[in-house]
């Protein structure tokens, strides 16, 4: 009987390693992460171009002000971290930078396609995907020639690390509330998806032309669960869904989601050499807040940073805002006593905790198509 036992738990270890190629798989050796997106991943790129993002942000981690628009640790740092690489330098910030590992590209504000507008007239950044993408080749290209000449060569990528590295993308976001911005209806933003997503397309074949492989994306998140998006555009209370979220924002980044996946998918056949992963973050974030007490944190729609209304959020004075009052300089946008059972940090981003959580959810695979681990993420599904 014992050795029946025995042998049907071997029988459902093979048929797990059958089912499941990831067991057959060596882990990959990411020596580099190159980086681009928006502030959900802008480890100091605007900050280093316009002025650091002020405290408290950065004070729960870095306990100074990092160049995160958060009071600590990104998606994009814990990625760093599981890979056992630092975490990145952006491209843009000249101060003690190191770029062996890979370098950031993202910028807080970013978009996928150049806003005609100015960063002081919209808040969305100049330097846009595009630029992103003109910034990465001028680095892979002037670090080598660097290199060859003898110098910074500890500061700077081998030239294999590029074919070999992880491209990560987190953007999109900002696109869709630049057409609300613009007094766009819910329709006419669905309607120009379509020409963000083939521009998207456009900067993964251009990184595949020039040797990138492998691919994690990221989509977009619920942004109608942000509070400066439920402050900034007037939510009605019938827009609103039953845990708190207004739906025709969150109807548009899942229709933006639900084309990008198509576009990964059109990009695979095109691109037969990579590997892409698509990851749901809509889900676990959406998740996250929709069940925010049950999992130990409080308010999901109160910012942790902030000063005054239903959300502590007041565009006109966020984080970190000061205000001179008889000649002292005051600060009005302070931080709450405990971020670590907060989810939005200051009415637009994340905190450490919500990200670390977030993080814990998609780094096995459980939300990325293909259902490969951040490690494997090399590895293609015919493989």
């Amino acid at each position: 009987m014992e050795s029946l036992t025995i042998h049907a738990i071997g029988l459902v270890i093979v048929v797990k390693l059958v089912l499941n190629p990831v067991f057959c798989l060596s882990k990959c050796d990411f020596p580099a992460i190159f980086n681009f997106g928006d502030s959900n991943s802008d480890t100091g790129g605007l900050s280093a171009a316009f002025g650091q993002a002020p405290p408290p942000n950065g004070e729960t981690f870095f306990h100074i002000p990092a160049g995160r628009f958060s009071d600590g640790r990104l998606l994009i740092d814990f990625i760093s971290e599981r890979l056992g690489l630092p975490y990145l330098s952006p491209y843009l910030d000249s101060m003690g930078s190191n770029f062996s590992h890979g370098a950031n590209f993202a910028t807080a504000g970013s978009t996928i396609r150049p806003q005609n507008t100015t960063m002081s007239q919209s808040g969305y950044s100049p330097i846009s995907l595009d630029v992103q993408f003109v910034q990465y080749s001028d680095f892979q290209r002037r670090s080598q020639i660097i290199r060859k000449q003898g110098f910074f060569q500890n500061l700077l990528p081998e030239e294999d690390s590029f074919s070999r590295a992880l491209y990560t993308f987190d953007i999109g976001q900002n696109d869709l509330t630049a057409g609300y911005k613009l007094n766009m209806s819910t329709e006419q933003v669905k309607a120009y998806v379509p020409d963000l997503l083939g521009q998207f397309s456009n900067i993964i074949k251009y990184i595949y032309a020039q040797g990138g492989r492998s691919f994690w994306i990221h989509n977009t998140g619920p942004v109608g669960c942000l509070p400066y998006v439920m402050d900034r555009f007037l939510v009605t209370a019938a827009q609103i869904d039953k845990y708190g979220c207004a739906s025709p924002f969150n109807d548009v980044a899942q229709y933006f989601n639900l084309r990008l996946k198509e576009t990964v998918v059109q990009l695979r056949k095109e691109l037969p050499l990579a590997a892409i992963t698509y990851v749901d973050v809509y889900a676990v974030k959406y998740y996250l807040i929709s069940h925010a007490n049950k999992l130990g944190f409080e308010d999901p729609f109160l910012a942790c940073c902030g000063h005054g209304g239903k959300y502590n959020y007041n565009r006109f004075n966020k984080c970190g805002g000061k205000k001179v009052v008889n000649g002292k300089e005051i600060i009005l946008a302070k931080s709450c006593r405990n971020p670590s059972v907060r989810i939005n940090w200051d009415g637009t981003h994340f905190t450490e905790a919500a990200n670390k959580w977030i993080f814990d959810r998609i780094v096995d695979g459980s939300f990325s198509d293909p259902p490969f681990p951040l490690n494997f993420a090399c590895r293609r599904m015919d493989h």
